[in-house]
């Protein structure tokens, strides 16, 4: 049941119509109603809430202090009730399986083997979201996440996917200057600009363990939210980057990309992270099993 200081929802569409057009006569028009009409949507609103939305002068409308301060939040309810309509409507009928997953991995890895799994089960639909974070399993809504073993929360169903594996990769010209140089080859990677992600900030220091490389040099470098950035630094040729195999194995294979170093160093391990639950829809264990599946073959 709704507050008795909840805003109606054409409550709401007028209020932001005036807010942005300044004019009852315009907001009006935009929102096909009588200009009587939108004015007392706006009136009511105010005494809903017990403030005062705009100062009328004349003809025209100034946002209030208040006014100008609800009117983002506003906006960011329509726009949200809007966006999640669509969605709804893009499903349909099918079973919406809400997935998360880290953002590289995503667009490398997720997204590629469920269009394999979209051809055998065209009947459930996702709704895929980036997260570099792991998400509350309880307030987010998502039914799965792909994210690191070590990240699951506790009782947690985690199912392996696969073990990650990083690569010390370059532009082909600098990854070759890398190799060609007679010695330690982590000395001569330390002589480089070490490209850094931001939520894995030790993954260099691991590469080197107890090479007696000063720490301050091995972490100086160009920081970056994710892999994909990373990867993407790396191929411009702003230096090198330490990023897991799968994720730049197609621009090793395109020539975008090159190994500065034949070593590979194991990192952490995907899962598909779920909150435990008696009985599921058919649908999320027939994708658990295929990516599962695509996870085992990804390693090879």
């Amino acid at each position: 049941m709704a507050k008795a200081y909840t805003p109606t929802l054409s409550e709401l569409q007028a209020f932001v119509a005036c807010a942005r057009m300044l004019s009852t006569t315009d907001a009006a028009k935009a929102l096909g109603l009588t200009q009587s009409a939108v004015s007392r949507a706006v009136i009511s609103l105010e005494n809903r809430m017990g403030v005062a939305l705009f100062h009328r002068k004349r003809q025209r409308l100034a946002l209030s202090d208040t006014g100008q301060v609800f009117l983002d939040d506003a906006a960011a309810i329509l726009d949200h009730l809007d966006r999640s309509v669509l969605r709804a409507m893009a499903f349909g009928s099918n079973h919406v399986i809400r997935l998360a997953c880290l953002p590289t991995l995503a667009e490398r890895w997720l997204v590629p083997v469920l269009a394999g799994f979209d051809r055998i089960a065209p009947q459930i639909g996702f709704d895929i979201s980036s997260r570099l974070d792991m998400p509350d399993l309880h307030r987010s809504g998502v039914d799965m996440v792909i994210h690191h073993l070590d990240q699951a929360p506790a009782g947690a169903e985690a199912t392996h996917l696969m073990d990650e594996f990083l690569v010390v990769v370059a532009r082909p010209d600098l990854a070759q200057q890398v190799r060609a140089q007679a010695g330690d080859a982590d000395a001569a990677l330390a002589g480089y600009p070490l490209l850094q992600q931001e939520t894995r900030p030790h993954l260099w220091l691991d590469w080197f363990g107890v090479s007696g490389i000063d720490p301050v040099t091995i972490t100086r470098g160009a920081r970056f939210a994710h892999f994909g950035m990373v990867t993407n630094a790396a191929r411009a040729g702003m230096g090198i980057g330490l990023v897991p195999e799968i994720l730049v194995r197609e621009e090793i294979r395109q020539g975008s990309l090159a190994l500065a170093s034949d070593r590979r160093m194991q990192g952490s391990t995907y899962a598909l992270i779920r909150q435990p639950r008696l009985a599921r829809h058919e649908g999320e264990e027939m994708l658990r099993d295929w990516l599962v599946a695509q996870g085992a073959n990804a390693v090879h």
